[in-house]
């Protein structure tokens, strides 16, 4: 073998060596940065990972089952307010079906037994919904209380600068910005885990997809922002999990039904909320709230307003989405979302709530509890996709490894052959005999 030749294959052997070096890091790389404390709060992603895990996500899942969560009204014919839009998706299993009358439970239909669940009717809404496992009918009526809200957030204006900047280091802000950011994140994600792989004769194949992943969550293909926004998805959970806690006094008095018209299924599906309210109460390092609008009333109070008012644009942008079926999740996520500050912002108020007896003054529509509990569903599966995708690079990188090594170990054995051949060579050469037939 000449000496550029065992140069050339020297070189390949480091460049092999490098590689597999590499290849050891590429799930180590999104993990890294995905662990630890979490800013503005003192939870950390692996006792999130291991209550989610453990606790929630198998309940919330049997939760979303059944009949009271799975029908949610929603108007999903409401033009874009920003921009002409009149982009559609074309793929089928994009589209929403309308839902048949005779197949939503008489409870829901009616909402005569209990004043909380009552479904406002509404014939200039168009009313259409997912009939599925996880999701069924949806709503878009709002409450009186939150038509007066509307009403006093329009007198502030969007182009006012009392919002902080977004380089500024007001709390508010950056929590205004995780949310939304986790908001994507969560969306991404399952975008990434339901990807439409391939469609073969009319039969769509819909899996995981890594690279699309790392296309968007991959710290090298995103300039450092993949891993910052799954840290906004945990802190979006955990602004959530702290709602529900907050909100469970709510729900357990006695006279609070989730009803549809089965009294025994109903009675069976509070109980289930409720032992996820005991589960969200147990957690130890719930985001502490209090530090928020915590200045002086005046420019407390306006902060609240802006704050509310910059999510209530988020929205309506929702109107703007293409696909049927993203509109409509969008819709009820960012619904669940504003439930959970609502919760949030009206402490004193739940504290207050006669037990046996309505409020007057906090109050939760069956259309809040409905897209509260699924916009929770939706995060805790996000969490779990999470994990199942940190398996997959794991397993992935794994498999290239093993390639690579089994590549380089038939890369060695060909260099010892050629090695040998050489000495043969050599031993045999004219020059070789004669230095061994020389006298000593």
């Amino acid at each position: 073998m000449s000496r550029g030749a065992r140069r050339a294959g020297a070189g390949q052997g480091v460049a092999a060596v490098r590689l597999l070096v590499t290849l050891s890091l590429l799930p180590g790389v999104v993990e890294a940065q995905v662990i630890g404390v979490l800013d503005d709060c003192l939870c950390d992603t692996d006792s999130i990972d291991n209550f989610n895990t453990f606790k929630i996500f198998p309940k919330i899942k049997k939760l979303q089952e059944r009949d009271y969560f799975r029908y949610y009204k929603v108007n999903l014919k409401r033009p874009c307010p920003f921009w002409a839009e009149d982009g559609h998706c074309s793929i089928k299993d994009c589209h929403v079906e309308p839902c048949p009358e005779s197949k939503i439970p008489v409870g829901i239909k009616a909402g005569s037994s209990n004043k909380y669940l009552k479904v406002a009717n509404n014939t200039k809404e168009f009313e259409d919904c997912e009939q599925a496992s996880k999701l069924g009918a949806i709503n878009s009526t709002l409450s009186n209380q939150s038509k007066e809200a509307f009403i006093d957030w329009a007198r502030y204006d969007d182009s006012q600068d009392h919002f902080c900047e977004l380089d500024g280091l007001c709390l508010e802000k950056r929590v205004f910005y995780k949310l939304i950011s986790g908001l994507h994140a969560s969306i991404n994600l399952h975008l990434c885990a339901n990807y439409l792989l391939e469609e073969t004769w009319g039969k769509p194949s819909w899996g995981p997809n890594i690279k699309e992943f790392k296309r968007r969550f991959d710290p090298v293909e995103t300039k450092g922002e993949g891993p910052r926004r799954l840290k906004n998805l945990y802190f979006l959970y955990l602004i959530e999990l702290r709602a529900l806690s907050k909100v469970a006094p709510y729900f357990e008095r006695s006279f609070v039904d989730l009803y549809t018209g089965n009294v025994e299924d109903d009675a069976d599906t509070k109980t289930l909320l409720l032992n996820i309210f005991q589960d969200t109460k147990s957690f130890p390092m719930h985001f502490d709230e209090k530090s928020m609008f915590a200045g002086d009333k005046k420019g407390a109070k306006s902060l609240k307003e802006e704050f509310r008012l910059h999510f209530k644009n988020i929205s309506r942008i929702m109107d703007c989405v293409g696909c049927d079926k993203c509109r409509l999740w969008g819709k009820l996520q960012t619904q669940g979302l504003g439930t959970a500050l609502k919760i949030l912002f009206s402490e004193k108020e739940i504290q207050k709530l006669p037990e046996n007896s309505p409020s007057k003054g906090f109050q939760l529509t069956r259309q809040e509890i409905v897209a509260l509990l699924n916009a929770f569903g939706r995060l805790s599966t996000s969490i779990r996709e999470l994990q199942n995708f940190k398996v997959l690079l794991q397993h992935s990188a794994t498999v290239r490894k093993d390639s690579y090594f089994d590549l380089q170990q038939h890369c060695l054995q060909l260099e010892m052959g050629q090695f040998a051949v050489t000495l043969k060579q050599f031993a045999n050469s004219s020059t070789c005999r004669n230095r061994s037939q020389s006298p000593k």
